[in-house]
């Protein structure tokens, strides 16, 4: 995964990192740990499983409705999108991928 480090993304402070097309975009003074890695590899796997544009639209549709259901809450709307609880719940396994299921964001665990 390439790894761009630079002052403008993601925007705003709460953010380090950001996947845009399998490439990571990383505030300079983030540390870009194993973890960190493997969250967004497990981004990455989603977009290219479902196309980066159907991606991108799907994660900003749930994140609309999510924003919806938390009232305003962005921070709790961003932590609700299943995109974001399967690369959470899975980013300290760096084996996860190697036995990923098509589509596990939407499965139930």
């Amino acid at each position: 995964m390439k790894v761009i480090r630079n002052k403008l993304l993601p925007i705003g402070k709460r953010y380090g990192a950001i996947n845009l097309f399998g490439v990571l975009f990383v505030k300079r003074d983030m540390s870009v740990t194993d973890r960190v890695l493997n969250h967004e590899r497990i981004h990455t796997k989603q977009m290219r499983e479902l196309g980066y544009l159907g991606f991108y639209l799907l994660y900003m549709a749930e994140w609309l409705w999510r924003l919806i259901q938390t009232k305003g809450d962005t921070f709790r709307a961003y932590h609700r999108i299943s995109f974001e609880r399967e690369a959470y719940d899975n980013d300290s396994d760096l084996n996860y991928l190697s036995r990923r299921r098509h589509y596990a964001e939407w499965r139930i665990q």
